[in-house]
């Protein structure tokens, strides 16, 4: 109050609520008028908004309270032309929709991929964790959360005056733990009818992979616990499901009796018998967290699997089931001379396997395999002999973003330049800006040094125009209109990794995809393309290092090698020293990103042909009809290949008669028909699989020493899954690449009187297809 006292206005900033605005207006509401200053927080005196009550407040909406409240107070505009200035440098970057978003998603391998999914017809309610992220995907049928520890408690209050029977609800074993076992009491006192999934996980993994509240508790979320301490409470069913459900085998004495245990692959059957339980029944889904898994074999406290995954791209087709099986995005688009198939990036893959159950044979099993390195990640003086650049001074202060992906290693740079700045005697602050973004949503971290550690850093977060580099990690993010407002016009430079990766999108779209150049020139209308200094950094890493993750230092020593870093080459590779995580490989991560700046043909040598090729889909009728050509010659037969030029060239000649000058239509119906023509039956399939083509590509990936198995649901073998009706995959080791040889040899029997395979439904009616788009076409 006394300090009011002498104040003409108080202006009061604070996120979210007007709390201490509400303290504040009761304490100074019985001062004397003319000791009672004019308060504003979230309106102003006259009542107009000023502050939002809604998300964060960043430095630019302070500002301008400040500034408009500041102005009116003395009658004078003092400070409107600086805020105009203000608003002038945000320009054009600040307005309009994004080309791309990247939301936050499960991560590659999450349980939640499976956990969150209900039965047709069930809806669930989300709730607090990673797992939430199911609200925001339509085709799992989750309303959005309520408070930690209430998670269920509406339907109490909703159950008798809807005819929906019954509903499904998500729980984390940290919120279980917390106060989640109170709300399943609530719902068992009620008697409404709902089944509790507990997700457990074993880390809270959505900040990070603590343990769940601290090491006194070590081992008490357990699946025998958790389903014992359910059943006192009152629940009459529970059922148990796992990746692995083996290893409860003979454990079954430590549940309650009447417990159930399944696998993952029969949660649908699962969940719809847990549906029509009258009462309070719990669904305990145990699988470890993927993030955290992966750490843990990072630092050799778990066994690293023997199995990995490998698509063969010739015989994918891009249908995108693979992705719409897992939601994993691990699985990346592929574009190749026959249009998008997919791959897997195997720095991301956290090797869940769950894509496997794509219906597809192109999915091979390599043991034993370890992503390639092309280079070595230490031991080679890579940067050797390469000029020192002049290291830029930092003046009245320098300010770096860092943009890309939650859980790629972004936050980990800045850490890196900070220690960095440190060990210079330099001030610095890193604001990292992720939240639930951790999970492969957007990162933004915000580094700001200056020349002395006691130099006063105005705030933590770079207002409009103020970095003078990014180190864009993402393109996606990178162009975003947030982050262009805080480059300065024309002036900031901007290391660019040429590597879009896939957004949560892809999984459920097969066509969803990304413009890299759009998001290119939409960073240049902002400083200018000069100025844009692109790499591609993910393809160099995952070929050179073996592990993409190596990208992000790579285009920190790319920036540092072209005078844009203001700190020393000594000073960086000590903080990654003391860093003490995979030193040596980002050390060279570090070493190539200067050798691709300073020596780009040295770094192309090294690089050479490395990674799956990619290419482009023939835009041209003659281009087009000559790669067809050549495929469908090998796939069969010089006859097949001169029957579909002959139906391309009448097609051509039709349209050309129009007088049009167009070849639109010859041109769609020359990239569908092979398609068509060249279905993947067993002839083609064995073809391609002892083909030297895949053989390869996967020496490429996991070097000649690799085995394998192939994932295959032959029609006449496999059996029918009962709940899904879906043919089952076997698994069928290298000995059967011998047999696929002979059958490759014989494809000449492919549709004639003594094809074994010819009379299957599926193969009648991919025949029967070719002459209905024949007769379409004709038409």
């Amino acid at each position: 109050a006394a300090f009011a006292a002498g104040c003409d206005e108080v202006l009061l900033i604070e996120e979210k609520r007007p709390l201490i605005e509400e303290q504040l207006a009761h304490l100074l509401y019985n001062l004397p008028a003319e000791r009672r200053p004019r308060l504003s927080g979230k309106r102003d005196p006259d009542g107009a908004p000023l502050v939002s009550a809604i998300g964060e407040l960043d430095p630019d909406q302070v500002a301008a309270a400040i500034a408009g409240r500041f102005d009116a107070l003395i009658g004078t505009p003092v400070l409107q032309p600086s805020l105009d200035r203000l608003v002038a440098m945000r320009g054009p970057a600040g307005q309009g929709a994004p080309l791309a978003i990247r939301p936050a998603s499960f991560c590659a391998g999450c349980p939640h991929n499976t956990s969150t999914v209900v039965p047709e017809g069930s809806i669930a309610f989300a709730g607090i964790g990673c797992h939430g992220m199911a609200a925001s995907i339509p085709e799992r049928h989750t309303l959005p959360f309520t408070q930690m520890g209430g998670e269920g408690a509406p339907w109490i209050g909703q159950a008798p005056f809807v005819a929906r029977e019954h509903v499904f609800q998500n729980l984390g074993d940290g919120t279980y733990f917390h106060s989640g076992l109170l709300a399943i009491r609530a719902c068992v006192a009620a008697g409404v009818n709902i089944t509790y999934k507990i997700l457990l996980n074993g880390a809270v993994g959505m900040t990070g992979g603590q343990p769940i509240e601290g090491e006194r508790f070590e081992g008490e979320v357990t699946a025998p616990r958790v389903a014992r301490q359910v059943a006192s409470e009152g629940v009459g069913r529970v059922a148990v499901v796992s990746d692995d459900p083996v290893r409860f085998a003979g454990h079954g004495a430590e549940f309650p009796a009447g417990t159930s245990f399944h696998h993952r692959d029969e949660l649908d059957a699962v969940q719809k018998e847990l549906r029509d339980w009258r009462g309070v029944s719990v669904l305990i889904y145990d699988q470890s967290c993927a993030t955290e898994r992966r750490r843990l074999r990072k630092r050799g406290k778990v066994a690293p699997s023997s199995e990995r995954l490998f698509i063969a791209s010739e015989i994918c087709e891009g249908c995108g089931d693979c992705g719409v099986q897992s939601n994993c995005i691990a699985l990346e688009p592929l574009e190749t001379e026959f249009g998008r198939k997919r791959r897997i990036n195997q720095s991301v893959c956290n090797q869940d396997l769950s894509c496997l159950k794509g219906f597809c044979p192109s999915f091979v099993t390599v043991q034993g395999g370890k992503p390639r390195a092309r280079v070595a990640a230490a031991g080679q003086d890579f940067a050797g002999g390469l000029p020192e650049p002049g290291v830029p001074a930092i003046g009245g202060g320098t300010s770096i973003l860092v943009t890309g992906i939650g859980g790629s290693g972004v936050v980990t740079i800045g850490a890196i330049l900070g220690m960095a700045a440190h060990l210079e005697g330099r001030g610095c602050s890193v604001l990292d800006m992720s939240g639930f973004a951790q999970r492969n949503g957007s990162v933004l971290s915000h580094i700001r040094l200056s020349d002395e550690p006691g130099a006063a850093i105005a705030t933590p977060r770079i207002p409009a125009g103020g970095a003078s580099l990014a180190i864009g990690c993402d393109p996606i993010v990178t162009a975003g209109s947030d982050v262009l407002a805080m480059l300065a016009p024309d002036t900031a430079s901007v290391v660019l990794n040429r590597f879009v990766a896939p957004t949560s999108a892809f999984a459920g779209d097969p066509d969803f995809a990304v413009d890299a150049t759009m998001l290119a020139r939409r960073i240049s209308g902002r400083v200018g393309a000069d100025r844009v200094l692109p790499l591609d950094a993910t393809r160099a890493a995952s070929a050179l290092l073996g592990d993409a993750i190596g990208a992000n230092m790579m285009l920190v020593g790319f920036a540092w090698q072209r005078g844009l870093v203001p700190l020393s080459r000594e000073a960086i590779e000590q903080a990654l020293r003391l860093n003490g995580t995979a030193v040596a490989m980002n050390l060279a991560a570090f070493a190539l990103g200067r050798v691709a700046a300073a020596e780009p043909d040295r770094f192309a040598a090294l690089l050479g042909g490395a990674g799956q090729r990619e290419a482009r889909e023939p835009d041209t009728l003659a281009a087009m009809v000559e790669s067809r050509v050549r495929h469908l010659a090998a796939y069969q037969d010089a006859a097949l290949a001169e029957r579909y030029r002959a139906l391309i060239g009448r097609v051509a000649a039709a349209e050309a008669a129009l007088g049009l000058g167009s070849e639109a239509l010859a041109l769609t119906v020359a990239r569908t028909y092979p398609r068509l023509l060249a279905y993947k039956d067993e002839y083609e399939v064995a073809r391609l699989l002892t083909g030297e083509r895949f053989r390869s590509e996967l020496d490429e990936a996991f070097g000649s020493e690799a085995k394998i198995s192939l994932n295959l649901a032959p029609p006449l073998l496999a059996r029918r899954d009962s709940a899904t009706g879906r043919l089952n995959k076997r698994a069928f080791g290298p000995w059967i690449l011998g047999p696929m040889k002979v059958l490759a040899r014989i494809k000449r029997l492919r549709g004639t009187a003594l094809d074994p395979f010819g009379y299957h439904p599926h193969r009648r009616r991919e025949r029967a297809l070719i002459g209905d788009y024949e007769a379409l076409v004709e038409e």
